[in-house]
């Protein structure tokens, strides 16, 4: 096993094959769908259980999300500093130790903070996962990866839903936050015994505050971080609608059965999947902007779907779950190409640009979050018009900022 290298020492180039990285990529960006998606058929019964409000509820998931965007910039610098093996098996740990903290919350205060430490420890995970790809590959062979490691990702966020809304419905739910523990117990058993260390070269001053503040300032300013990265975040943020919000909708409002909630979001996982594939052949057709450009259609379109369909006061299952299919197509197209493309030009400062570039994301997720908590009264409109925010939002970047990076 290969160990991090000493500070100001260039290692050998790693040998990592293709299929090995996008597997473990895949498990640590799968953490994320675990940690959300497994959840959601639960969120009904444990604000009915634990007598918590809905904004309470919500809060459960906004915490996290803001939890896991501000500890990337923590993370990231400190994956810079001393390596990335050392940040993911220390993440993990914890990871794991709050999940079961959680599971054991006796009432919605202490889940709350479980959930905030939750989140702050699965940042780890995935900022240095988009780390690894930068130490490993250039930008266009790295989105390629990355859409391989998205697909396995699409397959967990599959089975999340599924598998949580059974569990919850036979057991309850703190066994859909057991299950959560033992998914962070056994990637950190994959990621102790089998993944090496990725960084050539650890940068003693990567954690100094003055050097990091330039540096980000630098990032922030980059055209190319700039489009990606709000990319990533505005395709978020409607996929994050969906997850915060969509269990109300349709097991609130149209009466759907928790298990049968389950296989909806299933369902969208799968168009996700099917948007991943699309991406890695449209790449290569015609290029990463123009491949974002086309999933950009599906995000305006399922956006335009929801927003008439609930005007029209036509609140169906099909009127939600057509829509999710469409925006997770467009999402399995845009998160690719946004995460490799945002630490592309930053190959001594990948952990940092991820960071940020995580934070963005995080912080657009938990504002949406607070919204819905304010604004899901028992109404499918105020969910539909977020959908039809984000997907404009997301659209109005793609034709626009990332239109400009494309070379002649």
């Amino acid at each position: 096993m290969d160990s991090p290298s000493r500070p100001g020492v260039v290692a050998a180039p790693v040998r990592v094959g293709a299929g090995f990285a996008a597997f473990a990529l895949a498990l640590l960006l799968g953490l994320q769908p675990i940690t959300t998606d497994a959840y959601l058929p639960a969120l009904p019964m444990l604000t009915r259980e634990l007598g918590a409000p809905m904004s309470a509820a919500q809060m459960t998931m906004a915490a996290l999300i803001l939890a896991f965007g501000v500890a990337q910039l923590v993370w990231g610098p400190v994956a810079d500093r001393v390596g990335r093996r050392p940040v993911l098996i220390a993440g993990l740990a914890l990871y794991t130790a709050a999940s079961a903290g959680a599971a054991l919350a006796a009432d919605i205060e202490l889940l709350i903070v479980w959930r905030t430490v939750q989140g702050a420890c699965l940042a780890a995970a995935v900022v240095v996962a988009r780390a690894i790809v930068r130490d490993l590959y250039e930008p266009l062979e790295g989105a390629r990866v990355m859409s391989i490691a998205l697909s396995g990702l699409a397959v967990i966020a599959f089975a999340s839903p599924s598998l949580g809304g059974w569990v919850a419905g036979v057991w309850g739910w703190r066994a859909t936050l057991s299950l959560v523990a033992l998914a962070g117990a056994l990637t950190l058993g994959f990621i102790a015994l089998r993944l090496p260390e990725t960084l050539r070269q650890p940068n003693p001053r990567a954690t100094a505050i003055a050097p990091l503040a330039r540096s980000w300032s630098r990032i922030a300013r980059h055209p190319t971080f700039l489009a990606w990265a709000l990319l990533t975040s505005f395709t978020y943020g409607g996929l994050f609608t969906f997850l915060a919000g969509s269990s109300f909708i349709y097991i609130d409002i149209l009466g759907v059965s928790p298990g049968a909630y389950g296989l909806a979001m299933a369902s969208g996982s799968v168009a996700y999947l099917a948007g991943t594939f699309a991406c890695r052949r449209w790449i290569i057709r015609v290029g990463v902007v123009r491949a974002v450009q086309r999933g950009a259609l599906f995000t305006l379109a399922a956006g335009a779907l929801i927003v008439a369909c609930a005007m029209a006061g036509w609140y169906t299952v099909a009127a939600v779950l057509l829509p999710q299919w469409l925006f997770a197509f467009g999402h399995g197209i845009h998160q690719p190409c946004g995460q490799s493309g945002a630490v592309g030009p930053f190959p001594h400062a990948a952990g940092a640009a991820s960071a940020l570039a995580g934070f963005v994301l995080s912080l657009v997720a938990f504002l949406d979050g607070r919204w819905l908590g304010f604004a899901l009264r028992g109404e499918v409109l105020p969910f539909a018009l977020t959908v039809g925010f984000w997907s404009l939002a997301t659209a109005a970047v793609a034709w626009t900022l990332v239109r400009r990076l494309e070379r002649p």
